[in-house]
């Protein structure tokens, strides 16, 4: 034990220098090396969200046409242009319209559905993948399905129109009937993204919930969807409203495969004249003008949408 004793180091024996405790040049080294190491990937990420941004507000002052080798600062006159041309409000007209039609029927269907196929085990997967199957299949491919469907005289809603006696229509060479129709499409491509979203938020809430809202008195199903699943739904609810806005402001496909904006540019939208704009026309300071007003429109929407109903959004 006293051998034992003496191979031992005492207490108060100095550690040594490779024990003691990290010097803060180390650690500042350390950070700088982390930060050179992560500096590359956020400076790509912010080149790919931020960049086209700025390139936008850039050449939005200028007069440059795509494919031009010189450009000429023009500050704010390709957004007085706009202002007076009477195709830019006509296009935001037609975006709103179409957004103030879509977004209800895709938030309002798609809670229904969603509450329906909960509702029931029987061929509650099949349901599911079917109201799925728009969101997934090729929006262009789709768009000359339903051209062949709407088609003045061979197209079967026409001919569904004349079984029932009705008088069929042109749906989409017609002013009053156009951005109908478009909508329509947007609502059978959407309705069952927001499905999804709304089933994963009804299987997120607790079954004891209703179970205790039926012993306080919460006897009929609509009872306990308004005390219970309408409010536990409010994250979701604010998510899919938001998500729904954004993709019905991003219509483009159908609008070029279909319309082309007519007839009369009663269905053309802002995301189709930035494309017309900048491509077809080649006056790109104006179409990046455009972009500008597009972005601020969505983003400007999101926010006021995401403030107005988190106020009343019931987070667990």
């Amino acid at each position: 034990m006293a051998e034992t004793a003496a191979i031992l180091p005492a207490r108060d024996v100095a550690l040594p220098a490779r024990f003691s405790p990290r010097p803060y040049r180390v650690a500042a080294s350390e950070s700088r090396h982390a930060v050179a190491l992560v500096a590359p990937a956020v400076g790509l990420m912010l080149a790919l969200l931020f960049g086209p941004t700025a390139a936008a507000l850039v050449i939005s002052g200028t007069d440059w046409e795509f494919g031009a080798a010189t450009a000429r600062f023009v500050g704010i006159d390709n957004f007085r242009a706009l202002a007076a041309d009477p195709v830019f409000w006509k296009s935001v007209g037609n975006t709103l319209i179409y957004v103030a039609v879509v977004v209800p029927a895709c938030v309002g269907g798609g809670l229904a559905l969603a509450l329906l196929i909960e509702s029931r085990e029987r061929f509650r997967a099949f349901y599911r993948t079917a109201h799925f199957l728009p969101v997934m299949s090729t929006l262009v491919a789709m768009a000359v399905v339903w051209q062949t469907l709407l088609h003045p005289t061979i197209g079967l809603v026409n001919q569904v129109f004349q079984f029932m006696g009705l008088e069929g229509r042109n749906w989409l060479r017609e002013e009053g009937t156009a951005l109908l129709a478009l909508a329509l499409i947007g609502i059978w491509q959407n309705l069952g993204y927001a499905m999804v979203l709304f089933m994963a938020g009804l299987k997120s809430i607790p079954r004891d919930l209703y179970h205790a809202a039926e012993i306080d008195g919460a006897d009929s199903a609509l009872d306990r969807f308004r005390t219970v699943t309408l409010p536990l739904l409010g994250p979701v609810m604010m998510f899919v409203l938001v998500m729904m806005a954004v993709r019905a402001f991003q219509l483009f496909e159908t609008v070029h495969v279909l319309t082309k904006g007519g007839p009369n540019k009663s269905s053309e939208v802002l995301l189709h004249l930035i494309y017309v704009e900048s491509f077809e026309f080649l006056r790109t300071g104006r179409g990046a003008a455009l972009t500008v007003i597009y972005l601020a429109m969505v983003v400007g929407i999101t926010l006021l949408l995401t403030r107005i109903i988190e106020r009343r959004v019931h987070y667990a």
